[in-house]
Formats: C-alpha cells, structure tokens, sequence
C-alpha cells in the first residue's frame, strides 16, 4: 500500500466504502468527517452530481481517444478554462495523469527549453530543502523529504536543493504568513556562485509546503525568489499541486502571493480527487520556443498514454462547474478566520509545539516521542480515527486541508475531536 505502514495496517484494517459531502462511511456504516479532502484533492466534497453526471455521459459517449497525434474536443475545452482561472501569462497546459508526472513533465520542460534556445548547459535542479514533488525519479531528486530520499539510490544527477523556511524559533504560532525568513530565497544566490547560472535551468519549490508540514513562506520569500530567478535567467516553477483549485482562499497560491511562475504544476483538485489527472501550466513563450524545425517533426517527445484522457477531462470540467456554481475557489478566504481561530484554540495542550495556518490548511506540530519520531501524531491520527475524524500526519506534524464547503460546525467537531484526543477526554 502506497505510504502506508503495512503491518500496522493489516493488523488493524481501516476502510472506507462510501462518501458524500463532508463525509466517508466505513463498511459497517460508521460515518467519518474528512478533515483532509481524501488527500488534499476533494475540494469540492464528495459526491457531488455535476462531476458524477459528466463522467457517466463521457464513458457512454467517448471513453478513449489517443493522445498521439489525435486529440478530442474536451482536452481543449478544458485547456481553455484552466487558462481563464490561472495566474495571468501561464496559457499553456500540457496535461499528465499525477502530479508527479506533472512534476516530471515541467522539469522536462524546463531542461528542454533551455536547450531549443541554445543554452543547452543549463541542465541543473535546484529544489528545497523539505521539499515534496511526488514520487517519481525526478520529484523525489528535486525534493527534500529524507525518508523519500534515503531508500532509492542515488537518484537524478545535477541537482542542489535551497534551505527549508521553518523557523520554530521566530515564527511559532504565526498565524498566517510567517514574518522572518524571505532572506532564505537569498540562497539561491549562493548556488548561483557554487554552480554558475550558465548551469541552472529551473528552481522548484511548493508556495506552501503541505507533506511536509505545512510549511509557510515567509513574508516577501516567494517575490525575493522570483527577483532572482529573473536576474540569472532561471525558470521559477510553482508546485501547486496542493494549493491549487481554491485551497488558500484563491485560485492558485500564485494569485493569492501574486507572484506568477514560469511553469506551474497542478493535480489532485483539478479534478476534485474523481479521476486521475495533472496539468502543467506554461507561459506561452516557453511554449513557442519548441515550435521551430519542420512542421511533421515532434516538437515536444513527451507524453503519457492517458494524457487529456476523456474521463479526466470530463470530471475536471465537471469539477470547475461546481467551483464555479458555488464560489469554492475563493470560499476559503471567508472560512479562514474561524479555521484559524479554531486551530489556534489547541495552543497550550500537551504537546503542542507550533500551529500554522493559511486559507483552508492548518498545521499542529507535536513534540517528538523521545526515540519514536512520527509515533506521537500517529496515535493522534488512530484515536482520531475511532472518533470519526480523518486527520492526516506527516512526521509529527498534524496536517488538516478538509473540503471547501466546509461550515463552522465541521470545523468545531474537527478542532474538537483533536484537542479531546490531545488532553485524553473520554
């Protein structure tokens, strides 16, 4: 089972067989609030009739059609619709199925461009420190997740990795966005003279670090950051996997930061967790920069199988309809606040160190097990678990990304249930 303590698991099973709305229900009919959105993609909720509706039509009316030199109506349809809601400049979508391919596909493009424009030197990755880009080959070199890591060898050549921005020290309990730390992006510069510019294609890093406990950038980090990609001539790449589709209040973190990427990544929401899918976001002269040689040739040898697959494509358009209907992309802005308030409530319990918060995202750092690092949350996920509520942890930070249309006694219940866990109510 993928990122799952096996034995553990099937000791003690944990199953889901059916979801609406807010909520999974177990097989025997128990019923789960989901304070993690399946896993940071159901944005929209479960269920919901648009996207069941399209995905019903498209498998009766047009289940495959090959991405290879053939293509059909929707892939364009939806390309179009992504461009109106993305950061202003990114529209260009080359779809993939994950995002990790949608990691992979934008570091191939980054390489790549470089190298249509002649600077075929410029061949080197520079990812974060705590960093999370999925699990491909590529990903998990330019990412910075030490358990990812360790086990594979010794993954891409050519690649560096910046600080980390978490400082438990400055910034516990900010709520919002951490003030010290945007001289952290002055790393990069240091890079920049180990490396030369002339050798760097691309730096990639999470606005908001998720899997590896909602990590928050600094005040003025992500804009410093794009100041000197600019300066060396280094593609900036946004992963958005996480806090695309309206998890921080607005479309895109690069919206809510306004600081636009050159490549941005995006899954999971894209489709509100229904059918695989990812999409990378490119500025259009990337795009054109491939565009040369004659006109039978491949410009870009790239692609999966079920790139812009039907289904896909159907429940993102479904997806986006919901959005749209209902305001979902910017409701996290109004839900803030009695989110943070709520999760700020839990400073001060027994072992609690920090709490970090942003639109619909929260993170409780717990204090480390002496020796037993990651057991601490764990517990509190299984206890949770038993009372209703699907948390999710990494490490031995709580993290929390429930549903967009989550209300205020969702969130109560949620908060709730991990503070009598906490303190160890009955």
């Amino acid at each position: 089972m993928p990122f799952t303590a096996s034995r553990q698991f099937k000791a003690a099973p944990r199953l889901l067989a059916k979801a609406e709305g807010m909520h999974f229900w177990t097989p025997e009919g128990r019923q789960v609030l989901d304070g993690i959105a399946g896993l940071w993609c159901v944005n929209a909720g479960h269920a919901r009739p648009r996207i069941v509706q399209a995905i019903a039509q498209q498998a009766a009316e047009l289940d495959f059609a090959p991405p290879f030199n053939m293509a059909h109506p929707k892939a364009f349809e939806l390309a179009e619709r992504l461009v109106k809601i993305g950061p202003p400049g990114l529209d260009k979508v080359f779809f993939t199925n994950s995002g990790s391919e949608a990691v992979d596909t934008a570091l191939k493009i980054a390489v790549a461009y470089h190298r249509a424009r002649g600077e075929g030197t410029r061949t080197r990755l520079i990812g974060r420190e705590r960093g999370y880009h999925g699990v491909n080959f590529g990903g998990v070199s330019v990412g910075g997740m030490v358990g990812n890591r360790k086990s594979f060898g010794p993954l891409l050549g050519g690649v560096d990795h910046l600080r980390h921005t978490h400082d438990l020290t400055r910034n516990a309990y900010s709520r919002g966005v951490p003030q010290h730390g945007a001289e952290l992006a002055d790393d990069l510069e240091r890079l920049v003279a180990l490396h030369d510019a002339s050798t760097i294609a691309a730096v990639i890093v999470e606005p908001v670090a998720g899997s590896t406990g909602v990590l928050l950038p600094p005040k003025g980090y992500l804009e410093r950051l794009r100041s000197i990609c600019d300066r060396h001539g280094i593609l900036l790449i946004f992963d958005e996997v996480i806090t695309g589709f309206g998890r921080l209040g607005a479309p895109f973190a690069s919206t809510f930061f306004d600081v636009t990427p050159d490549l941005m990544t995006t899954a999971k929401g894209i489709t509100n967790g229904c059918v695989p899918m990812g999409a990378v976001f490119a500025k259009r002269h990337i795009h054109d920069a491939f565009m040369t040689g004659p006109e039978h040739l491949i410009e870009f040898p790239h692609g999966y199988t079920y790139s812009a697959h039907p289904l896909a494509c159907a429940a993102a358009l479904g997806t986006l309809d919901t959005y749209a209907e209902e305001g979902l992309l910017v409701r996290g802005a109004a839900m803030a606040k009695p989110f943070e308030d709520a999760l700020h409530s839990l400073r001060g319990l027994p072992g609690v160190i920090d709490i970090r918060n942003i639109g619909l995202v929260g993170g409780i750092e717990l204090e480390p097990i002496a020796g037993q690092p990651g057991k601490r949350a764990f517990e509190v996920f299984l206890k949770c678990w038993e009372r209703g509520v699907l948390i999710r942890t990494t490490g031995d930070t709580i993290a929390l990304s429930p549903p967009l249309i989550i209300e205020k006694q969702h969130i109560e219940q949620l908060v709730g249930t991990i503070a009598d866990v906490l303190t160890g109510a009955a």
